[in-house]
């Protein structure tokens, strides 16, 4: 792979294991059009680059990633033909499929779509400052680009709906707790435990890894391909409405939204 072309991440090979770096530490790791394209290009090359096994995902800087752009909301708002109703769907189908193991190294808040990339890693490891939260209903949007679909996956809907249908913030130990991820590890161990259990997958029997990987994603997968159409089009809906423009317009003027219902 020409690692050199991609502009918003950055890479570290250590034998078998790539670790990618979501790169725009000032602006807390957005997942902007242009890292989202970025992503999908390096899922789909890096499916069948055979200098590495394993791939660990996170973030530069104090986040993870702040998940979606609040100023390309407003344009999206100002010319809803702008609304992306593919690539959506095609991040979350392809970080299912992506045939090797993901391992999310959350080293600080994952919001939004930064937080349901992270969930849809095979396995995900966070520091104690980590949170999780999709809160696409504070700014007046439907949780259209995956975590209505991954979150109930892993926690149930019961759980699930109480975080999306408030938006609030779920912290580390209590995501572990009730198994949203996986382990919760001491800051300044993070590193050290991620790389070890890297290492431990890159040293195994590759193939039958990568193979029960995808087999235990086949249901996920199902689920995934019958809802996101109606995902994004639900999404693509609350781009017109009256108070996903309040709240993106309250966002920007830094003041609480006044919704509506409309």
């Amino acid at each position: 792979m020409d690692f050199q072309r991609f502009k918003r991440f950055k890479f570290e090979l250590d034998g078998k294991v790539l670790t990618v770096t979501l790169n725009q530490p000032e602006k807390l790791n957005p997942i902007d059009s242009a890292t989202e394209k970025e992503l999908l290009d390096f899922l789909h090359e890096a499916a069948d680059d055979s200098s590495f096994n394993v791939v660990v995902l996170t973030g530069a800087g104090r986040a993870f990633s702040s998940g979606g752009d609040i100023q390309h909301m407003q344009t999206i708002i100002d010319d809803p033909s702008l609304f992306d109703t593919v690539r959506p769907k095609r991040t979350v189908l392809g970080l299912i499929d992506f045939p090797k193991p993901i391992i999310a190294k959350v080293n600080g808040p994952a919001i939004g779509l930064g937080a349901t990339i992270a969930l849809l890693c095979d396995v995900v490891f966070a520091s104690p400052n980590a949170k999780f939260a999709d809160p696409h209903v504070n700014v007046g949007f439907t949780a259209g680009d995956g975590g209505a679909i991954i979150w109930p996956q892993l926690i149930g809907y019961t759980r699930a709906k109480e975080y999306l249908l408030t938006g609030d913030s779920i912290s580390a130990s209590e995501a572990e707790r009730i198994g949203l991820i996986n382990h919760v590890v001491p800051a300044e161990e993070l590193d050290q435990r991620v790389s070890e259990f890297a290492q431990k997958l890159a040293r195994g029997a590759t193939k039958s890894i990568n193979w029960t990987k995808q087999l235990a994603n086949i249901g996920l997968r199902q689920v995934a391909a019958g809802l996101m159409d109606a995902s994004i089009a639900y999404e693509a809906l609350s781009n017109i409405t009256k108070d996903h423009a309040e709240a993106v317009k309250a966002f920007l003027e830094k003041r609480k939204p006044q919704f509506t219902g409309e």
